[in-house]
């Protein structure tokens, strides 16, 4: 009895251990298992960043190159012959108009000046003399000849007539006088000066003296391709049109004007038709002879689905952005683009606002792909303009 007795205590103690050791190793695999999913979870989340679909006025610009010119440009030259005596301004100086530039050797034209007005003072004196004739002549009545008092009444009037072109002549010398004092015509840059003291100058040469150029306001003249053209002069029958002049490189905005002029015939050669706009350049950050990007705001789509440029994708297929659904899993989106610049598109098809894309870390993805998401701004800084 106590032999058996040991054997059931032996096979009871066995199944206890047994039991126990079976509820440990269970629990310890589904420990291990949740471990190993939470591992997989870890590894399967992709990092990538995301930004939100926005619906927004999105401005549409026609982009260009141009070349800046001044409003007005004069190559100031001598009307008179002479010396230079005076040269009255510096090289990229801003002149008003008026300014005296330049001062010729005013002697021989004051001289003439002189003579002209001395001829006159002389046939002032003979008419005179001659009316007191007349007068005389007419007083003698029947004791003068008809014959005489006309001659005397002729001679009246040559000698007025003598004196109007004395006047004339007075005109004409004061004229080249005041020609000898070369004034600017305009305000603006006085260029690099072609002539220097002592130099004499004729009214036959065509170099210049300096040239002047006005750059308060200031013009640019840019192409747009001829089948845009339809859209622009609509647009200019509704509202002046907005341009912005940028650095060639694209990153710096240096002025905001309007477009002025449309020219009146389309360059066949090129297939474009030539614009030209009017900045007030009060900073001079616009230079005549300096190369400009163009932007023509013809049109503002309102209530536009924009993206950022980065979340639109290419592929054999066409484009594609990946959105990031509630799950966090990247679901792949055909998309239709019409607009872009600033690094923002406009969608027309294929997104909505609302949702939020991939703007980085696409090449880690495939649909399903669960993500995790540091956020981006899907509103790159504008170009705004700015003074210096």
């Amino acid at each position: 009895m106590s032999r058996s007795r040991t054997i059931t205590w032996v096979v009871l103690i066995a199944a206890i251990a047994a039991a126990g050791y079976y509820g440990w190793q269970r629990y310890s695999g589904a420990q291990e298992a949740a471990a190993r999913a939470e591992a997989q979870k870890k590894v399967r989340a992709v990092g990538v960043t995301i930004a939100p679909v926005e619906k927004a006025d999105f401005p549409v610009y026609l982009t260009g190159l141009g070349t800046v010119q001044g409003f007005n440009t004069v190559l100031v030259r001598t009307r008179v012959d002479g010396q230079i005596d005076k040269i009255a301004f510096k090289e990229g100086q801003m002149v008003k108009e008026g300014d005296l530039l330049v001062e010729i050797d005013p002697r021989p034209y004051q001289a003439t000046l002189d003579q002209a007005k001395a001829k006159k003072a002389q046939d002032e004196a003979n008419l005179a003399n001659a009316n007191l004739d007349l007068q005389r002549f007419t007083q003698l009545g029947e004791f003068a000849t008809k014959q005489q008092t006309d001659t005397q009444r002729s001679t009246v009037q040559q000698l007025t007539a003598q004196i109007e072109a004395d006047q004339a002549a007075i005109a004409n010398a004061q004229t080249q006088l005041d020609y000898t004092a070369i004034k600017s015509p305009i305000p603006g840059v006085a260029g690099l000066r072609q002539v220097d003291i002592g130099n004499i100058v004729n009214a036959s040469t065509q170099t210049g003296i300096v040239t002047v150029a006005q750059v308060e306001p200031i013009a640019v003249i840019f192409t747009a391709p001829e089948e845009q053209l339809p859209a622009i002069t609509a647009a200019q029958a509704i509202r002046p049109l907005r341009v912005i002049a940028i650095t060639t490189d694209g990153k710096k905005p240096l002025a905001e004007g309007t477009l002025a002029v449309i020219n009146n015939q389309v360059d066949s050669t090129s297939g474009t038709i030539r614009l030209k706009a009017v900045f007030d350049n009060k900073d001079h950050n616009l230079w005549p002879g300096q190369s400009v990007s163009t932007r023509l705001l013809v049109n503002t789509l309102k209530d536009a689905t924009v993206v950022p440029d980065d979340a639109i994708q290419h592929s054999t297929n066409g484009l594609y952005a990946y959105s990031v659904d509630q799950d966090n899993k990247a679901v792949l989106n055909k998309v239709k683009v019409s607009q872009s610049i600033d690094g923002r598109s406009v969608v027309a098809e294929g997104l909505s606002p609302g949702q939020r894309v991939i703007t980085a870390g696409q090449y880690k993805v495939s649909p399903g792909t669960l993500v995790s998401s540091a956020v981006a701004s899907s509103d790159p800084a504008q170009p705004k303009v700015q003074s210096e």
